[in-house]
């Protein structure tokens, strides 16, 4: 092994003794204190090894394409949210979340990124460091979950490495591969996408842990997959320059679909989307078709018998038809039944559940959401 070789592995060894070491001793490398650290680390690497710039060729087109893939998953993602259901995020955009996430997050993917480049920059495309590298990282993503608790139960551990730590590792070998092959850049890019798009969003879907893992799993491969057949193909100059137009027209057209998925999934504007998951309003309504709501918006006392009524009940979003309205003392009650069911519902409906009524639908758009029901 060369002595610069050498250097390096001591190097990257170091820091893993004392992130593993901080992770089940003090665990004080969090948020600013830990960004203190990365710059420290950077400056140590700099006086001994030197920094280098990211000279990759095809950086811009790669993070145009990456882009076109970034807007590709958040539609999928948020067509998953018609069935698994969304959930309102918090109100971000104030000064304290500015300063204790949004700064923070975004300087530490910075400088872990610029870090893992001139890592992997000085190790040449030697395995054994390229590895340690990604390992090195790996460990620096999951140094808040490592503690001594983690084997006191198998259970513990074992939900532990499925939901936090597969995510993690999958990421870092996409980090690692993609950083080897077209620089920082485009890593940092997907990363602040992936850490904020919950943050700057009024809605998200509300998916299990483990969905959640999986998804984290699949993504950063698939991105990778992606980079690595385009990168070939960049390599003629001739190709990059004419798949630029098609590139641009994909993603306007992939913004359109998301911005309009947003609004009729949301829940905030009048009319929204809602998938329907089970059979009982057969053969008027299927599995998986999409039925657009109208919301009633404290009007209802324009409900009328025989209207398609969509519903909360316990929880459930539930599109089934009015059979019966009584008033009392100004307030409505509903009874409802599914087309396809021999009797009423066995429960009664309060201005509270109402949600809005439905007289459109789009057939079987639906069905991707409900096989990804299946993994929850």
């Amino acid at each position: 092994m060369k002595r610069g070789y050498k250097r390096l592995l001591i190097f990257e060894l170091i820091l893993l003794i004392i992130l593993i070491l901080n992770s089940f001793v003090s665990n004080i490398l969090k948020d600013y204190i830990f960004i203190l650290f990365l710059a420290f680390v950077i400056g140590i690497f700099e006086v001994i090894f030197g920094i280098e710039k990211d000279r990759h060729r095809y950086t811009k087109d790669i993070i145009f394409e990456e882009i076109i893939f970034l807007m590709a998953f958040l539609l999928i993602y948020y067509l998953s949210g018609l069935l698994i259901g969304f959930a309102r995020t918090q109100n971000y955009y104030s000064f304290q979340a500015l300063f204790a996430i949004f700064i923070p997050s975004i300087v530490i993917i910075c400088l872990k990124e610029f870090l893992r480049y001139n890592l992997l920059n000085k190790a040449e495309g030697n395995n054994l460091l390229i590895i340690l590298t990604c390992i090195l990282f790996i460990v620096i993503d999951a140094k808040d979950y490592f503690n001594f608790e983690l084997f006191k139960n198998v259970n513990t551990g074992f939900e532990f490495f499925a939901i936090n730590l597969l995510p993690i590792i999958s990421t870092n070998i996409a980090c690692t591969y993609l950083t080897n092959k077209v620089g920082y850049k485009p890593v940092i890019l997907y990363l602040l996408v992936m850490e904020f798009y919950q943050f700057l969003l009024p809605i998200v879907p509300n998916p299990s842990g483990y969905l959640v893992s999986i998804i984290g799993i699949i993504v950063p491969v698939a991105l990778s997959y992606r980079v690595h057949n385009i990168f070939k193909k960049y390599k003629d100059e001739d190709v990059e320059r004419d798949k630029k137009p098609i590139v641009l027209t994909s993603y306007i057209i992939t913004t359109l679909i998301i911005v309009v998925m947003v609004y009729f999934t949301s829940g905030y504007f009048h009319y929204y989307a809602v998938a329907v998951v089970s059979g009982s309003m057969e053969p008027t309504i299927h599995i998986g078709d999409v039925v657009i709501v109208e919301k009633v918006e404290d009007n209802y006392d324009k409900l009328k018998i025989g209207e398609v009524l969509v519903f909360n009940y316990e929880g459930v979003t539930i599109v089934h038809r009015i059979v019966n309205i009584i008033e009392d003392n100004g307030h409505y009650y509903f009874y409802t039944k599914g087309d396809a069911n021999n009797a009423p519902d066995n429960f009664t409906l309060t201005e509270k559940n109402v949600v809005g009524i439905t007289n459109l639908k789009i057939p079987m758009i639906g069905l991707p959401a409900t096989w990804l029901n299946k993994l929850r």
